[in-house]
């Protein structure tokens, strides 16, 4: 895209505002190189990038890349061979990389909610993390390196910091023996070598080599003849040492060169994720969002906002008044008139600046944006006059406009402020309407454009595909407000202007007396339309309050209807937990009477299933009741209808709901103990909560006769899994689905044992509680397969199975769940580490199935 607009539109400015967020140089050499890209995919993947930024941010997690330097340098010099880097390079280096890996770990922690930013940093090599950790355990923060760095390191400084207190020891020791002639009892360093200060007058009582004199002239600095030898020794031990640092140097320097590739990766991810951080920093701090940036879309902008001109108004402690505006295919220019200073040019740089932004992968300050890729974004702002170039204003604009032309390339954002302004008015009016047209049909370019001359304010109310906009005037206070409104052209309010800005009224007088009198209508028309526009802006607004209050006064009815509702629901879960507390306690009191081990052991299982079975039934019921509130209707839910009733009625009763519990699969009730049960639920009291059995809609079963509506046929349920049904029809076996089956006749069930009617007996002596136990089958199978079932139903399903194997005291049974992706053996797992009938339980062995089956010993 060429740079045609970039001045007058204060690109630049833009460029400093996303610099102002970045942490390092490279990322602030990203924001100054900021251009608007030309390819979609490109534009829409930097959009992703800052967006996903954001929601890091949201979430906490978000990564600093502080004290980090250009590492560009380092790196060149890491390219040259045999080139040794010095511990404060090397430290720089291991830093990047440390950072690098930090950002690498926390962008992985989060990939499913940014993969655009971890496309960025999933090459980044673990190996960074160890090759910095390496660095700085040789280097301290200092630049200095540590004794650790090497065994031969840690040894020749051992052997320098002991030879140096032997020397101070000796050198200490000597200045006590000739303390007449010592200065100082002081050991001092001269040339790097230890010397002693010596009174110049007594330099003979001190035999050695001098090193120099205080500036007085008053010491001589002298290292004794006895230390000479030491002093030797330890100049070769320092020479010892800057070798060994070298050689170490030069080892860490090699490993940074085997993984420059990484380390320029590194450089890069981290030039990269400084620079979203920036553009994201930008989006929080003028409340951005995402723009949609389309090929041929429109430009659409709702409330947006000039970021320079927020940001200076800000400071002032004042607000941006946004615009909203749209250019479509079937509406492509927008003609602004209105009063001077009163906002016109601010909507043509908030526009165009908001494009090339959008363009350039940034978020716009706006509530939403919808931005075409233009190939070209021009614009002809300003007075361009210019004496040295023998520029006028009307020169300059033409000169301006011609280039524009020929840079149009399609499709075009053209941005035309005053066009044909700065000659005969009209002649220039004449002129703007053909710039505009010409834009408009030979470039097809979106095009905004500011005037004041009627020409083009009618050529905009009779054009087809041109809207008329307008800033609006308080004609009361003669102040602007900014506002841009579309689909009515303004006046200029010249000469209310001059006014307000001191003019002297018998000028204003005189000048009023000139206006032509079409003119004056012309500008009395615009007018009335004004006060008719604002008269309906008005009842509008009137009409959405009336309407948001009538809106909150039915939020509040609903409200207060599903608090009410919540209580009777409330009050409904007490019931039930009630009924089952008290079944159970009635069946542990029944067991304790048995006096035959065996035979309560058996009972107690027995009342223990048939009080899971019964939780079971309440939660449906309950979920059935909250289904029907919901609905506020008679609502069926697992084979049980919930009746509600409504009014004072309901809630009187509520505090004696009478509960009546079916069981939880009817197909093991017979006819007559379901007509007891639904008798005894019809007669609970007035105006309770009712539930009871909803025979005709109970879950069909296997061995039930049911007929298949699709085929008009009766058959047999050979078998039922999850919401299909296995049918045999003759000879033949369907697969049917089981809402597309009609029951025609129940499996018949007889009990096998005394002890299941006594406790029928048991449970019926209480009036407000119900509860119909069923028999189980005569041989229940040792194994259950749950393959291909969800894990809801296989815990279903293996908690029924483990109470009949339990209720036959059955010793040992299998579960085969398979292999798969081990969701049902954790399931399965998990269900029997709980489970009161289970002793212990371990995989099959490999002739029983392996770790695809799971064997279980019962209690």
């Amino acid at each position: 895209m060429n740079e045609q607009a970039f001045g007058v539109l204060e690109y630049g400015a833009l460029r400093a505002l996303v610099r102002r967020g970045a942490q390092t140089e490279a990322g602030r050499a990203r924001a100054d190189a900021l251009m608007p890209l030309g390819d979609l995919g490109r534009v829409r993947l930097e959009l992703r990038a800052v967006s996903e930024c954001l929601e890091l941010r949201r979430r906490g997690a978000r990564w600093s890349f502080s004290e980090l330097a250009d590492p560009s340098e380092r790196i060149a010099r890491l390219k040259i061979e045999g080139a040794v880097l010095d511990p404060s390079s090397l430290l720089a280096l291991a830093r990047l990389c440390d950072q690098a890996g930090e950002a690498r770990a926390l962008v992985q922690s989060e990939r499913e909610a940014a993969p655009t930013l971890w496309e960025i940093v999933a090459e980044l090599p673990r190996e960074l993390y160890s090759l910095a950790a390496r660095v700085t355990s040789k280097i301290l923060p200092s630049g200095e390196l540590d004794d650790r760095a090497s065994p031969e390191l840690a040894r020749i400084r051992h052997d320098i910091n002991r030879l140096r207190s032997s020397i101070t020891r000796s050198l200490e020791g000597l200045m006590r023996r000739a303390d007449e002639a010592i200065q100082d009892q002081l050991v001092t360093i001269r040339n790097d070598r230890f010397v002693v200060p010596v009174r110049a007058d007594h330099r003979g009582r001190v035999a050695g080599v001098a090193h120099g004199f205080s500036s007085s002239g008053m010491t001589v600095f002298v290292e004794p003849l006895e230390t000479i030898d030491a002093n030797n020794e330890l100049q070769h031990l320092r020479e010892t040492e800057e070798r060994e640092i070298t050689r170490i140097l030069a080892t860490l320097t090699d490993e940074m060169r085997r993984e420059l590739p990484a380390i320029e990766r590194a450089s890069e991810a981290v030039a990269e994720l400084d620079f979203v951080a920036a553009k994201a920093a930008m989006a929080l701090g003028f409340d951005c969002v995402e723009p949609e940036v389309t090929t041929d879309g429109a430009l659409e902008l709702v409330d947006a906002r000039h970021p320079l001109l927020e940001e200076a108004l800000r400071a002032e402690g004042g607000a941006v008044v946004p615009v909203s505006l749209r250019l479509d295919a079937e509406r492509p220019v927008m003609i602004i008139s209105g009063a001077n200073a009163g906002g016109k040019t601010v909507v043509l740089k908030t526009a165009g600046l908001l494009a090339l932004a959008a363009l350039s992968g940034l978020h716009v300050p706006a509530r939403s944006a919808s931005v075409p890729l233009y190939a070209s974004v021009l614009a002809d702002v300003g007075d361009r006059q210019s004496l040295a170039a023998h520029l006028s204003t009307f020169t300059a604009h033409v000169s301006n406009i011609s280039r524009m032309i020929e840079l149009c390339e399609r499709p075009a954002l053209v941005l035309l402020d005053e066009v044909g302004t700065g000659t005969d008015p009209e002649e220039g009016s004449a002129l703007g309407v053909a710039v505009v047209d010409h834009f408009r049909g030979a470039c097809g370019a979106h095009v905004i454009a500011t005037t004041h001359y009627s020409g083009l304010k009618q050529y905009a109310a009779n054009e087809s595909g041109v809207t008329n906009a307008s800033v609006e005037f308080d004609e009361k206070t003669l102040q602007p407000t900014y506002h841009l409104l579309v689909g009515v052209a303004g006046s200029s309010s010249g000469l209310e202007i001059a006014e307000r800005f001191g003019f002297p009224r018998d000028i204003i007088r005189a000048a009023s007396s000139r206006v032509d009198d079409s003119a004056r209508q012309a500008s009395d028309y615009l007018r009335r339309i004004k006060r008719e526009a604002d008269e309906a802006e008005a009842l509008r607004r009137a009409l959405e309050e009336e309407r948001a209050a009538v809106a909150e006064k039915y939020e509040r009815l609903e409200r207060d209807a599903a608090k009410r509702e919540a209580e009777r629901q409330q009050k409904f879960e007490q019931t039930l937990r009630a009924g089952v507390a008290e079944f159970e306690q009635r069946a542990r009191e029944l067991a304790s009477r048995i006096e035959d081990r065996a035979e309560r052991i058996r009972v107690e299982r027995e009342a223990e299933r048939r009080a899971a079975e019964l939780r079971r039934e309440a939660q449906r019921a309950a979920q059935a009741a909250r289904g029907a509130a919901k609905a506020n209707t008679t609502g069926r839910e697992g084979g049980v209808r919930v009746v509600r009733r409504s009014g004072a009625d309901a809630e009187s009763s509520s505090a004696s709901q009478s509960t009546s519990f079916g069981t939880a699969r009817a197909s093991s009730a017979s006819p007559a103990s379901r007509a007891s049960s639904s008798s005894a639920a019809s007669s609970s009291a007035p105006g309770a909560t009712e539930f009871r059995p909803a025979a005709e809609q109970r879950e069909i079963a296997k061995g039930d006769a049911v007929r298949l509506r699709s085929f008009g046929k009766t058959g047999t349920v050979e078998s039922v899994r999850g919401e299909e049904a296995e049918v045999r029809v003759g000879n033949v076996r369907l697969r049917e689905k089981v809402k597309n089956l009609e029951l025609l006749e129940r499996v018949a069930v007889k009990p096998d044992s005394p002890r299941l009617a006594q406790l029928e007996r048991l449970a019926a002596e209480r009036p407000t509680t119900q509860v119909r136990l069923t028999a189980s089958r005569e041989a229940p199978d040792a194994e259950l397969n749950l393959i291909g079932r969800t894990t809801d139903e296989a815990r279903d399903a293996a908690d029924k199975f483990l109470d009949e194997a339990a209720l036959h005291s059955l010793p040992r049974v299998r579960i085969i769940h398979g292999h798969g992706t081990g969701a049902l053996r954790r399931a399965i797992a998990e269900l029997l580490r709980d489970h009161p009938h289970v002793a212990s339980f371990a995989p099959a062995p490999p002739n029983e199935g392996g770790a695809g089956a799971t064997v279980v010993e019962l209690r």
